[in-house]
C-alpha cells in the first residue's frame, strides 16, 4: 500500500515516540518504503513566526509589518530552534548539520525580508502583496526546519529517507502549488525509501493566502491526491472521539471508529476539524480513505473516514460544538409572505465576509449564528438601519452528528436530556439529510450540555 501520513506539530516535539511507534513499528522492513511523511513545524514555532493561533499574540510577521525589530526577533527564533534541536541529539540528530541548515535558512530570510522592506519603503508597489509574500516566507521556515531534522535523524539511523522540500526557498521558478507538488513527485521511485515532505508548499497563488493556518493539511491532501495514495493518515494528539476529552474526560470520550466525509464537513463547520475542509475535498473526490489516529496510541486503528460509510444501525457518533459564537436575530413584521425578504440580509453578510453556521426562521424572524471573530459592528449597525428589531447575543452551538441518525426519537431524546439538565434551547436546526441536529443554547451551559448529551446519546445508547 502507498500511504501518505501527516504528523502534527505537538507530536513532532515528541519525535522519539514518532520514530519508534509510527515510523519503525510497521512490521516488515518493506514497510519503510511506499510511505510519504508530511511534517508540520514543531509546536509553537509557527506561532512565533506569524501569530499565536489561539490568542492572536503577534509574532515576527507583525514586526515586519511595523518594521520594528525583525532581525532581533529572527535571532531569538534561531536560538529557540537550536534549543529544540538539542532535545533530539539523543535519538540521532546531527546538531552541527541541523544548526548549519537553520542558520543558513534564517540568514537568507533576513536578506530577503530586508530587500522587501526596501521595496515597501519605495512606495512603488502594492503594500498588501509584499506583506503576504513576507508571511509566506516566514511560514515556510518551521516546516523546513522540522523536515530537515526528520530526514537527518532517519538517515543517521540507517533508514533511507529523502527530503522533499516543497518550500521552494531557493527556487525562482514560477509554479502553482499543484505544479510544484507534481514536479517534486513525478520522478520519485516511492519504492526506494521513505520520503519526508514539508507541510508548507510554495506556489504562485500563495498557500497562506488561500488556506491560512490550514496549509499543512492542504499540502498533505494534495500530495496524497497526486500520488493516488491507498490511504491518507493524520496523526493527532487525540482520537476523533464522541466528544472533546478535555470536557467530558478521556474515559468518556469514545473513539468514533468509522464515519464519512459528510460528518467531517459538519465538524469543520463548527471549528472541530478532523481535517481542514478544503483539504478533505480532493481526498473525497478521488475516493481516498482518510484515517485519523492518536499518535500516542499507534496500535489503535483510529477512525476511518470514507465516502460511502453509513452506520448499519442508527446512532449518534459525535457531540461537538463551540462557545465562540453570537446569535443574531432579525425581527420584522413585514417579513411574512414577502418573497426574497432575506436577500438583503445575505448581501450584507457577503459585504462583511461573514458566514453563518446555523439559520432558523419563522413568519417574522430570522436567527443566524455567526463566529465571534467574524462579527462586525458595522454590519450590526447596517442591520439595525434596515430592520425593525435586531438582537445580538453571545451563545453556544451544540451539534449532534452521525452518518445515520435518521430515526424517530433522536431529536426527542436530545431535547429531553437538555430539559432534564435545565438547559433552554434558543434555536434548533435540522436539514432533510439528517446528519446533524444543532441547538443554540446559553454560553454558560456549553460544557454541561456536551457532557450530558455525550453520556445519554453516545455512552448509554
Amino acid at each position: 500500500m502507498l500511504i501518505v501520513e501527516k504528523i502534527g506539530g505537538t507530536t513532532m516535539l515528541k519525535f522519539g515516540n514518532v520514530l519508534q511507534d509510527i515510523i519503525l513499528d510497521k512490521g516488515p522492513e518493506s514497510q519503510l518504503t511506499h510511505r510519504i511523511l508530511v511534517v508540520s513545524a514543531y509546536a509553537g514555532v509557527t506561532n512565533l513566526l506569524l501569530e499565536d493561533k489561539k490568542t492572536g499574540a503577534p509574532g515576527i510577521y507583525q514586526k515586519f509589518i511595523l518594521q520594528r525589530g525583525v532581525e532581533k526577533a529572527l535571532d531569538r527564533l534561531l536560538e529557540k530552534l537550536i534549543e529544540i534541536n538539542a532535545a533530539f541529539e539523543s535519538i540521532g540528530l546531527d546538531l552541527k548539520a541541523a544548526r548549519a541548515f537553520i542558520e543558513k535558512r534564517i540568514s537568507k530570510t533576513k536578506d530577503v525580508l530586508e530587500s522587501m522592506a526596501e521595496v515597501l519603503a519605495s512606495g512603488y508597489v502594492d503594500r498588501s502583496n509584499i506583506l503576504l509574500a513576507a508571511r509566506e516566507i516566514l511560514a515556510s521556515i518551521g516546516e523546513a526546519h522540522a523536515a530537515f531534522n526528520t530526514v537527518n535523524i532517519l538517515n543517521n539511523k540507517c533508514i533511507p529517507a529523502v527530503l522533499v522540500d516543497l518550500s521552494g526557498f531557493h527556487d525562482t521558478e514560477f509554479l502553482t502549488i499543484d505544479e510544484r507538488i507534481e514536479k517534486a513527485f513525478q520522478s520519485l521511485d516511492l519504492s526506494s525509501g521513505l520520503f519526508v515532505a514539508t507541510g508548507y508548499t510554495k506556489g504562485t497563488e500563495g498557500i497562506m493566502r488561500e488556506f491560512d493556518r490550514g496549509y499543512s493539511e492542504v499540502t498533505f491532501s494534495k500530495i496524497a491526491s497526486e500520488v493516488r495514495a491507498d490511504e491518507a493518515v493524520i496523526y493527532k494528539e487525540f482520537h476523533l472521539s464522541s466528544a472533546d476529552p478535555a470536557i467530558v474526560g478521556v474515559e468518556n470520550a469514545v473513539p468514533v471508529g468509522q464515519t464519512n466525509y459528510d460528518v467531517a464537513d459538519q465538524l469543520a463547520d463548527i471549528g472541530m476539524e478532523a481535517i481542514h475542509p478544503k483539504a478533505s475535498k480532493p481526498l473525497e473526490q478521488l475516493g481516498i480513505h482518510l484515517r485519523i489516529k492518536n499518535a500516542f496510541e499507534p496500535k489503535h486503528p483510529g477512525t476511518l473516514i470514507s465516502n460511502d460509510y453509513r452506520g448499519r444501525e442508527s446512532r449518534v457518533e459525535i457531540i461537538a460544538g463551540t462557545d465562540r459564537v453570537t446569535v443574531i436575530e432579525i425581527h420584522d413584521s413585514s417579513m411574512v409572505n414577502e418573497v426574497g425578504f432575506d436577500l438583503h440580509l445575505m448581501e450584507l453578510l457577503l459585504k462583511y465576509k461573514v458566514s453563518y453556521i446555523l439559520k432558523a426562521t419563522n413568519a417574522n424572524s430570522i436567527s443566524m449564528v455567526v463566529w465571534d471573530k467574524e462579527l462586525d459592528a458595522g454590519m450590526i449597525q447596517d442591520l439595525k438601519q434596515k430592520y425593525q428589531v435586531v438582537t445580538a447575543r453571545e451563545a453556544a452551538v451544540i451539534s449532534i452528528i452521525g452518518s445515520n441518525i435518521a430515526k424517530p426519537g433522536v431529536l426527542a431524546k436530545a431535547t429531553q436530556v437538555l430539559a432534564d439538565n435545565r438547559i433552554n434551547i434558543d434555536c434548533v436546526s435540522q436539514s432533510l439529510r439528517q446528519v446533524n441536529i444543532q441547538f443554540v443554547i446559553g454560553r454558560d451551559k456549553y460544557k454541561s450540555a456536551i457532557t450530558a448529551l455525550n453520556r445519554a446519546l453516545c455512552l448509554e445508547s
